[in-house]
């Protein structure tokens, strides 16, 4: 996708990346972490704040700092580069609310073709994987590029 995004950066083994949003509130350090779950070649995507002082992710936080759009391409970018070092791998996000989890669907309708090209999508709904549809609400997504 070509959108703007903000700069990534990443440790080697692409399972953290770091990057520095930039909005009407100022600077906000934001991480992206992708970790094992307990489920064969499935990996959590965990994405928020990062708290400067322990260096550890608060997904819980609102920033609201103006550039939601730059912030969701960003996220999406460091998908990518994660699958295409593991393409192997499953990608499983959920919001840490309700309202994240809209903002995510809202993301992937909004991009969906483009999308699409290159991801299998799922929603979790009812308990149930799916492929995704479009306004519908799921609890949690999961994605493998093809």
């Amino acid at each position: 996708m070509k959108l703007p995004r903000y700069e990534l950066k990443a440790e080697k083994s692409l399972m953290v990346f770091e990057f520095i949003s930039d909005g009407y509130k100022g600077e906000i350090p934001k991480l992206i972490i992708f970790s094992e779950t307990s489920l064969r070649e499935i990996y959590n995507l965990a994405f928020g704040d990062k708290n400067v002082e322990t260096e550890e992710i608060d997904d819980t936080v609102v920033s609201n700092n103006g550039d939601s759009e730059k912030v969701l391409a960003t996220v999406v970018a460091a998908v990518y580069a994660f699958t295409d070092h593991y393409p192997e791998i499953w990608v499983y996000a959920t919001g840490s609310s309700k309202a994240r989890t809209r903002l995510y669907r809202m993301g992937i309708t909004k991009y969906y073709d483009e999308v699409m090209q290159d991801f299998f999508i799922f929603g979790l709904r009812d308990g149930e994987w799916e492929d995704f549809k479009k306004d519908v609400d799921y609890a949690a997504f999961i994605v493998k590029r093809k």
